[in-house]
């Protein structure tokens, strides 16, 4: 006997939560939105999704709430504001992190809305907004392994694979790992063109050559896509990329581990030849 579709609410409705939305509504979710600014609502307007006026009432007509807003103190402020999330959300209601953030505040804020008989999963995404549109996000969450199930049906809508890593923190950690990889790749893609650039070889030729080669990777893919160099990347997701990076060193420094890493090395070169 199926299920019946969960109600979801979403909130940050950016490049790719906006898409991960509508991959819940295409999908027969009941979807609830709620946005700071009323423009962000409009190109959901004819879409069958209700709107919310506060967090708190979103979360009140939901069975998941799905957060896929920018940094840790956006979603500290959505989830326990006067007027947020766990103001609203019933006992045995569901919050789900898409956001990369800090793994701490995920435990934390698990931890209190445990408090008030809600479940929390992080769950951060990989892969921008034309895979949110494709339905092929990576889904990277750590929690309960039950409230990972529960939620799976709505995570599958826009995400493949959807895997479970571990406790509440472990899709932070991976993401964050992800982000650190990502990163360096990006340094030594825009290294290897500027090198052949130095030697006279034509850049643009260049970047089309090396990303059909077994030098191939997203991140070239990326470099080539901005033509050959880090500029554009940087103007566009330098900060994060940098956030990202500095969340890795806090956490592998109190950890422990990672301190000499030639991984870490090469993302902080990256960073640096961003301008961060």
């Amino acid at each position: 006997m199926s299920r019946e579709p969960l109600r979801v609410g979403f909130i940050g409705l950016g490049s790719q939560g906006a898409s991960m939305a509508r991959r819940l509504i295409e999908a027969g979710h009941p979807t609830i939105l709620w946005a700071r600014r009323p423009a962000t609502l409009a190109p959901f307007a004819d879409s069958g999704a209700e709107t919310a006026r506060s967090p708190a009432d979103l979360a009140a007509a939901s069975d998941l709430v799905c957060l896929c807003v920018v940094d840790d103190a956006d979603v500290e402020q959505v989830v326990t504001g006067a007027d947020g999330v766990l103001a609203g959300l019933r006992r045995g209601g569901v919050i789900a992190v898409h956001s990369t953030v800090h793994p701490d505040t995920c435990r934390r804020l698990e931890a209190l809305a445990r408090t008030r008989g809600v479940s929390l999963v992080d769950a951060p995404v990989s892969g921008g907004g034309r895979a949110a549109e494709q339905g092929t996000l990576v889904v990277m969450a750590g929690g309960d392994p039950q409230v990972f199930a529960y939620c799976r049906p709505a995570f599958a809508t826009f995400g493949d694979p959807v895997v479970h890593l571990g406790p509440i923190g472990s899709g932070q950690l991976a993401k964050i790992l992800n982000n650190l990889l990502f990163t360096a790749q990006l340094g030594l893609a825009a290294d290897a063109l500027g090198l052949g650039a130095d030697l006279g070889l034509d850049r643009d030729a260049l970047s089309r050559v090396l990303p059909r080669g077994s030098a191939a990777s997203f991140a070239l893919d990326r470099i080539a896509d901005a033509g050959g160099t880090l500029d554009r990347i940087a103007a566009h997701a330098g900060g994060l990329l940098a956030k990202d990076v500095r969340l890795f060193a806090e956490i592998a420094d109190r950890a422990g581990v990672g301190g000499k890493s030639e991984l870490r090395e090469a993302a902080l070169a990256a960073l640096a030849l961003m301008g961060r």
